[in-house]
């Protein structure tokens, strides 16, 4: 399922992004900026989203900790876990949860292990162990485009808490670990290829993210029915 909603949302997010309304910012049209959503398509969690890079502040240990705690344990995070359990035991992606009331809770909490794990992972462990910063800092201006292009590309190039930019080792590394750990309970799917594909399943599901977290000021005031003013 992860598979098919990485696709779906980046196919939506390309489609909002190519609208002529996605060619400026919200302060080219000299609207006031909004407060930052925590929710995209509300219920996605959206904790770890900056405007700009304007005054940047590097996070301390703490703080990146917080930004995974408050992803991980949104209540968008564990209705997520609900869908995607709900859809693995149809599809009986494991054989050995079994079916019924209580398998349905397993799958549910192995998918919500899926999300919490690879939260702490990504947005605390490793940028923790690598100083790096796992915010995702929003373009804002510029072709829409060009903006897709940045959001995708922030799955692999991220800011250092130093200033500066490198390889997104905390992405590539933390989903990999957190693929490792998952293996401790998905006993059906205990293969080096599962792995690989579990591992660009959720690199393409991240980077779908990035691009909905780039365009979502837009989609808000497209859904809200506001346009700038002329």
């Amino acid at each position: 399922m992860l598979y098919r909603i990485s696709y779906a949302c980046v196919t939506f997010a390309i489609f909002v992004s190519v609208s002529p309304c996605q060619q400026t910012s919200p302060s080219d049209s000299g609207e006031p900026p909004q407060p930052e959503s925590k929710r995209i398509l509300f219920i996605i969690p959206n904790y770890r989203t900056v405007p700009s890079l304007q005054n940047y502040e590097p996070l301390t240990t703490r703080e990146k900790f917080k930004i995974a705690s408050d992803d991980a344990f949104d209540r968008g995070t564990i209705a997520l876990a609900v869908l995607f359990g709900g859809e693995a035991q149809l599809t009986n992606a494991n054989r050995s949860f079994g079916q019924g009331a209580a398998a349905f809770a397993k799958y549910s909490g192995a998918a919500f292990g899926d999300l919490a794990i690879g939260d702490y992972m990504t947005e605390a462990v490793f940028p923790t162990l690598l100083h790096q910063d796992p915010r995702y800092f929003r373009r804002g201006m510029g072709s829409a485009w060009s903006r897709l292009g940045y959001a995708m590309g922030q799955i692999f190039w991220t800011h250092r808490d130093s200033g500066g930019t490198q390889f997104n080792y905390s992405e590539v590394n933390g989903n990999s670990a957190a693929v490792a750990i998952l293996n401790a309970y998905y006993r059906d799917n205990r293969t080096a290829t599962h792995a690989v594909s579990k591992l660009g399943m959720q690199l393409g599901v991240d980077m779908a993210g990035n691009v909905l977290k780039e365009f979502w000021p837009e989609l808000q005031r497209t859904f809200r029915g506001r346009h700038p003013s002329n």
